[in-house]
């Protein structure tokens, strides 16, 4: 976007001057005759720089300066002044002018001022990209041995160049903010902030505040002027979590982010020009909520440019095992335990169970399982109750177990589920050693 300039300036040829020398240097420049037609000009859009006359009928160099930092703090103000007023000027650098020039004024030393005053502007927005960059988590691991999970990966490669909206959807848990962090981290604006919000987390005023920013003053508390997530999230990622929690005022307001570019702080009187990449993600049937008058169905369409559905857990059971040993691996140092492994037993439990709870339920179980296993394995006894208990058994006609089969199959379990301890196994089994080894033997 071009870096815009307001001028004030009550001499109608050094005005013209000026305003063709700085749009001949490619600037977006606005000219006006007088302070109250440029504070007009800052109340209806937004300027990086006013350019002002110290001296001008109705309101002076140094009063707009006031008003315009009243209205937008982080404008910039170059002050022209004449020799005999250069008291004045230095009045108006205390008061947050940026730098005075003096009449008659080599218009080469004002075009490099107003140079210096644009790259300090990227250079803070910048450092504001960094800290935001720097303080993200980017260690990103994926377990994706399903057929399911490896064509969603394939999709995320198909845009890496693109910076279309993206809208995730499936069941809580599943893994969608994982894959919004690999989408950002993958694609051109991979060095540029990822920011995250959760909408249903939220009410809507505090919702609204975070995305949006404020203005000093504009609600109770609101103690100085806030940029929002969206105006953090300039030319990087904004993942915007249960979008279909946010309220339809606010919907109404990313919707116009989005298909402009622009938007209002909250309390805010100007628009601030942003571009953002936003993802976003739901648990719930959007159409549904469009049909029920919940969620703006315009919003659905520029969110849902590249919709991308992710299964659940039970849908792709082949990241069961590898996503189960590498939540072991995750947890295990933390514990100061030598567990190398999951039994057979126990992982079979985890291949036969829902999970409900998708990706997060199976890490909180691994981790659970971790604190209270005593053996170098993961065994059936540190996993939650709940999975031992809703063990369904199912086969086909052809594949009906004899008797001794099937002893031999539970003391196994049993035995898996004691640590391999063979005395307790007996005991539980209320059997000998011996006719346990016997049993084990049996072919």
């Amino acid at each position: 976007m071009k870096f815009r300039i307001l001028v004030a300036e009550d001499e109608e040829i050094t005005l013209k001057h000026l305003v063709y020398t700085l749009k001949r240097e490619g600037y977006d420049v606005t000219g006006t005759k007088n302070g109250r037609e440029a504070l007009e000009q800052i109340s209806r859009d937004h300027y990086d720089v006013l350019i002002t006359d110290i001296k001008m009928p109705e309101m002076n160099g140094i009063e707009l300066l006031e008003k315009a930092k009243e209205k937008d703090y982080e404008i910039e103000v170059l002050i022209i002044t004449g020799f005999g007023s250069i008291g004045s000027a230095v009045e108006a650098m205390k008061k947050g002018a940026y730098e005075y020039v003096t009449k008659p004024f080599d218009l080469d030393e004002l075009i490099l001022k107003v140079k210096n005053i644009q790259e300090r502007r990227i250079l803070r927005k910048e450092n504001v990209a960094l800290k935001a960059y720097f303080g993200m988590n980017k260690t990103i691991s994926i377990i994706a041995k399903s057929e399911s999970m490896q064509n969603i990966l394939n999709v995320i490669e198909g845009i890496k160049d693109s910076d279309c909206n993206v809208l995730l959807t499936g069941e809580t848990g599943v893994g969608k903010s994982l894959l919004a962090k690999i989408i950002h981290f993958t694609s051109r604006r991979q060095n540029m902030p990822f920011l995250s919000i959760n909408c249903a987390t939220l009410t809507e005023e505090l919702l609204a505040s975070e995305l949006f920013g404020h203005e000093k003053g504009s609600f109770t508390g609101a103690v100085r002027t806030k940029q929002g997530l969206v105006e953090i999230a300039d030319s990087g990622t904004l993942f915007l979590d249960e979008i279909s929690e946010m309220a339809p005022n606010l919907q109404a307001k990313l919707l116009k982010v989005i298909e402009e570019g622009e938007f209002y702080r909250v309390g805010g009187t100007r628009a601030i020009k942003v571009d953002v990449r936003f993802v976003a993600a739901t648990n719930q049937p959007v159409r549904n909520l469009i049909h029920e008058g919940r969620f703006r169905e315009d919003l659905y369409y520029r969110l849902n440019i590249m919709e991308i559905f992710i299964p659940a857990l039970r849908d792709r059971k082949d990241d069961i095992e590898p996503l189960a040993l590498y939540f072991l691996q995750k947890h295990l140092p933390k514990s100061n335990k030598k567990i190398t492994g999951i039994s057979k037993a126990t992982m079979e439990i985890l291949m036969h169970y829902s999970f409900p709870g998708n990706v997060r339920e199976l890490e909180n179980i691994i981790e659970r399982a971790i604190i209270l296993e005593k053996t170098p394995l993961i065994t059936p006894g540190s996993l939650p109750q709940s999975l031992m208990i809703f063990q369904i058994e199912t086969r086909e006609p052809g594949q009906v177990m004899t008797i001794d089969e099937l002893n031999r199959e539970y003391a196994e379990k049993v035995l898996e589920l004691v640590g391999g301890n063979k005395s307790k196994a007996a005991e539980l089994l209320g059997i000998s050693r011996t006719t346990l080894w016997r049993v084990l033997k049996e072919e």
